[in-house]
């Protein structure tokens, strides 16, 4: 049962942030997640649960600097969002979220002011950005323009696209990297690995910061400081691993601990100030505030209802008998899927084939060109994809599947009307897919 939050209750929008203090400030991100854990759970079409937990501390510092009628803040996916919704005016209703007539589950352009671009798939927001960043420039005008996406839609090959010519345009451009290490199931791929590397060389950036506090305070301090600025580039290059997103073109903040509340004011402010393509590496915890949910992740990606009476069968558990069925007869058989280990069922079969399941992260295009070649190889590919995000592979589908006739299998989970998760979801091209 949700219980009063005198701060949160009478947030209308952010302007409502501008005045509050610090001290306000971390009391209302505590009323946020409080919130989330109290009213989630008990939807009757359950809802995103996690990532939402995890964004807290990073929603209230962006709206308290920023002014999202005017400045353009585009979140990735959404799955992090509700504090966002929380905050801009829709707390009263976060327990309608997911349902007929109630709040959408992802951000909704035509939802609120507030919400400046939709999205239901991940690896969009930095191309949107700097779409925005790209129009405000023609204009002349000024604004901010400010990318939050997680460590996970960074596998997205449009993400790179992204950052690529973001970081050539050389305008004032920021990405805020939301890490907590997972997407829906955990990170692979070696931008995952460089990003845990960044986060063990954190401690680089506390030595300099130690530093620094030591010799203000002594004769020729400062110019010592001084001289220590010129030579940060080389000594990060030094010590931590080739930055990526330097050599992109953006200046790399971080990492920052992402529930350090002043910690990530600070750091966006500079940003903001900085007038160029700007990095933000936040680390946070998934499920922040919520033991279970901090201790397993994956699982509480989301929360799902109740049911009562028998369950029947669902498609994923069908779908995970059969391949296991295969899978032991022919060994041929390899499962492919992008970052959906978890939702298409391929994970309980981890263990037992360890070399014949691929996850290959939120990348469907390559899920589905590596399947083909995989087949014209001699292998018997089940390419294990949400029939929504296959939309994104559907030239792939055509061009690398169907004109070289390679014998791979589509399970694609959640075809058709799906109802709860919105438009974003639908997978509307069903029909002509099994056409071709």
């Amino acid at each position: 049962m949700r219980t009063p939050k005198p701060l949160l209750d009478r947030i209308t929008g952010p302007h409502d942030l501008k005045a509050l203090s610090l001290t306000q400030l971390k009391e209302l991100c505590q009323e946020i997640r409080q919130d989330i854990i109290e009213v989630i759970p008990g939807l009757p079409c359950g809802g995103h649960f996690g990532a939402n937990l995890g964004s807290v501390e990073l929603t209230v510092a962006l709206h308290y600097l920023f002014d999202t009628t005017r400045d353009r803040l585009v979140w990735d996916v959404g799955h992090q969002a509700y504090p966002h919704k929380m905050l801009t005016g829709r707390a009263d209703r976060l327990a309608t979220i997911r349902q007929k007539s109630g709040l959408a589950p992802f951000c909704k352009v035509a939802e609120s002011e507030h919400d400046h671009f939709g999205a239901g798939h991940g690896g969009t927001s930095i191309s949107a950005a700097v779409g925005y960043a790209v129009a405000r420039d023609l204009a002349g005008q000024d604004h901010q323009c400010i990318a939050v996406i997680g460590d996970g839609s960074l596998t997205a090959g449009m993400a790179f696209e992204g950052l690529d010519h973001g970081g050539d345009l050389k305008t004032g451009l920021i990405v805020v990297v939301n890490d907590n290490g997972m997407g829906i199931s955990p990170n692979v791929g070696a931008l995952s690995s460089y990003l845990t590397q960044i986060r063990v060389g954190k401690s680089f950036n506390y030595l300099r910061e130690h530093i620094q506090q030591l010799f203000h305070h002594l004769p020729l301090g400062d110019e010592f400081i001084e001289g220590l600025e010129r030579l940060d580039q080389s000594m990060r290059h030094a010590v931590l691993p080739q930055i990526y997103f330097e050599d992109l073109g953006f200046e790399y903040l971080g990492p920052v601990d992402g529930h350090h509340l002043e910690a990530v004011i600070a750091t966006l402010r500079y940003a903001a100030a900085a007038r160029k393509p700007v990095v933000v590496h936040a680390l946070t915890d998934k499920g922040k505030g919520f033991p279970e949910a901090e201790a397993d992740p994956g699982r509480l990606h989301a929360v799902k209802p109740a049911t009562t009476g028998p369950k029947k069968p669902a498609y994923t558990d069908v779908f995970v008998r059969v391949f296991d069925e295969l899978a032991e007869r022919d060994e041929r058989v390899v499962g492919v899927t992008a970052a959906m280990l978890e939702g298409t069922g391929l994970a309980k079969l981890t263990g037992k084939y360890p070399t014949r399941i691929l996850d290959v992260g939120m990348a469907e295009q390559h899920a589905v060109t590596l399947s083909a070649a995989m087949a014209l190889a001699g292998r018997r590919p089940v390419a294990a994809i949400y029939s929504t995000f296959l939309q994104r592979g559907y030239d792939q589908v055509l061009h690398d599947v169907c004109i070289h006739r390679a014998p791979v299998i589509f399970a694609l989970d959640r075809a058709g009307c799906v109802g709860n998760d919105g438009p974003t979801h639908q997978g509307l091209f069903d029909l002509s897919r099994c056409a071709t």
